[in-house]
Formats: C-alpha cells, sequence, structure tokens
C-alpha cells in the first residue's frame, strides 16, 4: 500500500471554546503547513473541529475560520452530546475522506509537534500510533495519583489501555473502517481503540497548561468516564461481587453454625453491637452489588434502544457522496 503524502485530518472536539479557539486555530494550520512542506502529508489535509453544542459563539468562529481557510472545515452535532461522542462524530465523518486522522483537544495542552513523529510512524507501517504523556508534572498530587491509580486499575480489570494515553492519537482509515463495526453508545474510546488490532505503536509528549479559558472537564466529568471505562469494557466487578457473595455467604454459614452450638451448649449471648454490625455490612454490601448490577442493566438497556450515538446538523462544507 502506498503511504507517501498520506491525507490528513485533524479532528478537534470543541464545546465553548471562544476563548481559546483564536489562539491554537492557527497553531493547527502551521502545522498542516509545516507537514506539507516536509512531503509528508497532502495539501489536501485539513483542520476539522467539531462543534458540541456549544453554547457560545463556538460555532460561528469556526465557520469564519473556514470561511479564511480552504484548510479549516467544521462539523457540528445538534446538541451537546460529550466529548467522547464528538470525537467519534469527527472520526466516522472523516474516515472516508483522508488517509489517517489525528484526534486531539482544542486547549492546547497536547503537544501539536507529536504529530510529526505520529505521521513519521504511519509512513513506517502503523495503523495506530497513540499519544503517551512523558510525565505529569503539571499535574497536581491528587490528580496524578488517581490518574495513575486509575490506569492501573483498568489493567487490573481486564481493560486494553495504553497507560497515560487518553485521546490523543493518530488512527489510519484502515482501522476507522473496522471501528466504524462497533456500534457501542456507552462509548470510552481509549479502551476500545486496542481491541480493533491492527500495528500500533506510542509517541511520548509532555503536556503543557492550558492556553486559554477554563477546563469543561471537571472532576465529577472525570470520574464519570473513569467508571464509564471500567463498566463498558468489563464484566469483573459482576465477577467480584459473585466472589464476595461466595465468601459472605461461607462466613454465614460459620456464623449459623457458631450461633447453633452456643445455643445448644448454653454460652448465648445478648450483642446488640455485634449484630448491628453484621446488618449494616449485609444491608451496604447488599446495595452496593445492587447498584454496581444496576449499572450494567442500565447499560445495557442504552444498548438495546440503537439510539444514534451523534447527529451532525451543520457542516461548512457539502460531504461527498451526499
Amino acid at each position: 500500500m502506498d503511504r507517501s503524502q498520506p491525507k490528513l485530518y485533524i479532528i478537534i472536539p470543541c464545546y465553548n471554546e471562544q476563548d481559546v479557539l483564536s489562539i491554537t486555530a492557527p497553531q493547527f494550520l502551521d502545522k498542516i503547513s509545516s507537514l506539507v512542506a516536509a512531503g509528508m502529508i497532502s495539501d489536501e489535509s485539513r483542520v476539522m473541529f467539531v462543534n458540541d453544542g456549544s453554547a457560545d459563539e463556538t460555532w460561528n468562529i469556526i465557520c469564519s475560520l473556514a470561511q479564511q481557510d480552504s484548510h479549516f472545515i467544521g462539523i457540528s452535532q445538534s446538541r451537546n452530546r460529550g466529548h467522547q461522542n464528538a470525537v467519534l462524530a469527527g472520526l466516522m465523518e472523516a474516515k472516508d475522506m483522508c488517509d489517517i486522522t489525528i484526534s486531539i483537544d482544542c486547549d492546547g495542552q497536547d503537544d501539536i509537534n507529536a504529530m510529526d513523529e505520529m505521521v513519521e510512524q504511519y509512513l513506517n507501517g502503523y495503523e495506530v500510533v497513540y499519544g503517551v504523556r512523558s510525565k505529569r508534572d503539571t499535574d497536581t498530587f491528587f490528580k496524578r495519583f488517581t490518574a495513575e491509580a486509575y490506569y492501573k486499575l483498568l489493567k487490573r480489570m481486564g481493560v486494553e489501555v495504553v497507560f497515560n494515553h487518553a485521546d490523543y492519537r493518530l488512527i489510519s482509515s484502515r482501522v476507522l473502517q473496522e471501528f466504524a463495526n462497533y456500534h457501542e453508545v456507552n462509548l470510552f474510546l481509549r479502551g476500545m481503540i486496542p481491541l480493533i488490532g491492527f500495528p500500533s505503536t506510542e509517541v511520548y509528549y509532555e503536556r503543557h497548561e492550558r492556553l486559554a479559558g477554563k477546563s469543561h472537564y471537571p472532576l465529577s466529568k472525570m470520574l464519570l468516564l473513569a467508571f464509564d471505562g471500567i463498566t463498558s469494557l468489563s464484566i469483573k466487578p459482576i465477577r467480584i461481587i459473585t466472589g464476595l457473595g461466595f465468601i459472605v455467604t461461607i462466613l454465614s454459614i460459620i456464623a449459623i453454625i457458631w450461633a447453633i452450638i452456643a445455643q445448644v451448649t448454653g454460652h448465648t449471648v445478648s450483642g446488640w453491637a455485634s449484630l448491628i454490625c453484621v446488618i449494616s455490612f449485609l444491608g451496604g454490601s447488599i446495595l452496593t452489588a445492587l447498584g454496581i448490577i444496576g449499572e450494567y442493566v442500565g447499560k445495557t438497556y442504552m444498548e438495546t434502544k440503537g439510539r444514534p450515538r451523534f447527529i451532525i446538523s451543520e457542516r461548512t462544507y457539502e460531504k461527498r457522496n451526499e
């Protein structure tokens, strides 16, 4: 397969990013231009912004950028669907229009110069190239500790993820064609992409502070994404519940035997505190187990509906083959 000068689409999800777009958009255009000048990609490469139902001037800015330079294009979702769905919308829109995609956030934290090595690795034969943070010096101790602990937890739960990798990655159109066959509604892209296979490698970079605006991914959303990653790609929590249930059952049988022996030998002692402790422990365990099982049932319910994961309401261009 000829890989010379592939057509690259940079996929950039945007939600209320009016403050940062004017800073990072020229940087993305400069990166396209430098890669074209180096003969690494085609001049037909594009920067694709994905407006995720922004409530500010983000979409108007994207439209203005598209009018100023043909290398800028944009699509807009009909409403806010979340970061993962926005990335997916861009990937699925671009898969028939380019040879490779690179997904990256628009806040300037991920080093865009890592794209050079990503494209080089594609030219060397890799179909997926993961952008991996080399260190977390810019993170607080709490964020660094919880993030690293989370990646380790995912591994133990059987989820195949790349350590310290988020959603900065190169994916070839060949891989995206296969990924289109994955129809999950509950998305955790950093855990789903490795499932497809194909030759892959990693590129390391340092992450910077956000250039402007504020993060739209607070702790609550990060925790929700983390929980989705486990429950969407692993059934180990269910197996853990089964194991705990078995252990509690054994302990309960032992307690019953002890109670019978104590009754027969006349050594029964009224123990209100111990009774309350046992009831509280069993009650909490049951409620926790029901909550985890309910989460899986709810995800199954959402999957069976088969609702669209994204709806594109506007484009700055006329899509091919429409």
